[in-house]
């Protein structure tokens, strides 16, 4: 019987060894199901009007736009009616003045006049056929936001590509609360420079070297980070990627913990299409090693 509980407790210690060796102090007890949210995540970029449906990005130039299949559109659109829609652009206001029978706004016909926009989930499109519009807002210019269900990009979707899971790339940094504000320079792929207020930074140590990131989204719900790292280079994408965590343990201004699993971290829309508009990694959230975790580049 001694026996017995000698190895039972010889086969303990050796589980608790190898689990603190996967898994940092403080961040190992709740390390999450890698492959289903990996599952989950293809699953949802691959839905009907994800990211993958993506086909047009146009901006709309103050005055008139039409759009449509017909070659003498302003925008052409293949797929759509001949002439889709006619729009006018003023001071950011993108107003209708002319729609094909076939689209529609929440299942009704479109109204002569009606104001387009205002907003980027399905509320906000306008449909025809499998398209879905949206007139998007980015640096107080409109851009016409296509998806189409049936996209190329949906049809021969191959799958993610992933790195292995690795406890070494989940870490327990420090919460740092700035003392003064901070503005964070957030510079998106059409060229545009947007200005954040952030609240603080998270500050850790990976391979040895001591390293800052800085959120550009936070609230009480959570931190979301664009990062690049040195993988950039070679296996990952070249912008950055995005990296959501929860919110620091005792609040955003306060000093604290959070945990960046890098396993988690994923591509932006930017790295499946060239029709998505997507934050870069910022200077100060350029980081100095290779995190060789999280999601690697779709094309590869």
């Amino acid at each position: 019987m001694r026996d017995v509980r000698r190895i039972a407790q010889v086969l303990t210690l050796i589980t608790t060894v190898l689990f603190a060796g996967a898994f940092d102090q403080g961040a190992r007890a709740q390390a999450p199901n890698y492959a289903q949210e990996r599952a989950q995540r293809a699953q949802g970029l691959t839905r009907p009007y994800g990211w993958f449906s993506l086909v047009a990005l146009d901006w709309l130039k103050p005055g008139t736009s039409t759009i449509g299949s017909a070659r003498d559109n302003s925008i052409v659109l293949p797929g759509a009616p001949a002439h889709l829609i006619t729009l006018e652009q003023k001071d950011g206001k993108v107003t209708l003045l002319k729609a094909d029978p076939s689209l529609t706004s929440q299942g009704k016909p479109v109204v002569s006049g009606a104001i387009f926009g205002d907003g980027e989930d399905d509320a906000a499109a306008l449909t025809s056929g499998t398209l879905r519009l949206w007139a998007i807002d980015r640096g107080g210019k409109r851009y016409l936001r296509v998806k189409d269900s049936g996209a190329p990009a949906l049809k021969h979707f191959h799958g993610l590509n992933w790195y292995p899971p690795e406890g070494h790339y989940r870490v327990e940094a420090r919460w740092v609360p700035y003392t003064t504000p901070h503005t964070l320079r957030v510079l998106n792929k059409l060229g545009q420079i947007t200005p954040v207020k952030v609240p603080g930074y998270a500050e850790f140590e990976l391979d040895g070297v001591k390293l800052q990131l800085t959120p550009m989204e936070a609230d009480k719900d959570g931190l979301f980070f664009v990062f690049r790292d040195v993988t950039a280079k070679t296996t990952t994408d070249g912008g950055g990627r995005f990296l959501s965590t929860s919110a620091p343990s005792a609040g955003l201004d306060k000093p604290g913990t959070v945990v960046l699993d890098f396993n988690e971290a994923v591509n932006p829309p930017c790295a499946y299409s060239p029709y998505a508009t997507c934050p870069l990694a910022s200077p100060e959230n350029r980081l100095t090693v290779a995190v060789k975790a999280g999601e690697k580049r779709y094309e590869d």
